[in-house]
């Protein structure tokens, strides 16, 4: 996998310092919250939501959601699939943020935040490893962000071309002859 990896764009070290930074701005933000969850959104953000789970010092509750508009592809094909939903009764007492790995065109963490609020979540906030503002396509911006990067196809700490480099232990840019780029 490493002879794919163009350069290190965010490395190990940097990510560790991502995630105390946005947990510290968390736990400044949420120190009075009855019942905090995060939801990590699958497959992706899982390696950021168990990182950043350990460094939040109040009691957390955790929540698995399932959507995706890539599939096999390096481009959102702007459908929004909602394939594993919350079973809770409870989102009206609950403050809830969002977990996932990257933002391009904004479009599932807003349908996200639609979703919940209109199911009467007390309160749906953001959270997000990488940003790519240049890719946005719908108003918005993660209320917690690790770093805003350039538009570069990026993979490692959870995130992936087709399945594969979810497990490298950096974020890299992916070899543009690996994905036909």
């Amino acid at each position: 996998m490493i002879k794919d990896i163009e350069k290190i764009l965010v490395s190990e070290d940097q990510i560790n310092e991502l995630c105390d930074r946005i947990a510290k701005q968390i736990e400044n933000d949420y120190r009075d919250s009855k019942k905090l969850v995060l939801i990590c959104i699958l497959k992706g953000s899982l390696p950021f939501t168990a990182e950043l789970m350990k460094r939040i010092s109040l009691p957390i509750e955790l929540e698995f959601m399932k959507v995706s508009s890539y599939g096999a592809s390096t481009v959102s094909s702007g459908v929004i699939n909602l394939h594993l939903d919350l079973q809770r009764d409870d989102l009206s007492d609950a403050d809830f943020i969002v977990v996932e790995d990257i933002v391009d065109s904004g479009r599932t963490l807003s349908y996200l935040i639609r979703y919940l609020s209109e199911r009467g979540a007390k309160s749906v906030r953001t959270c997000t490893l990488l940003d790519k503002p240049e890719r946005r396509t719908v108003n918005f911006t993660p209320d917690y962000c690790g770093q805003i990067i350039d538009d570069y196809f990026v993979v490692g700490f959870g995130l992936d071309y087709n399945e594969k480099y979810r497990n490298l232990p950096y974020v890299g840019i992916l070899k543009p002859e690996v994905y036909g780029g």
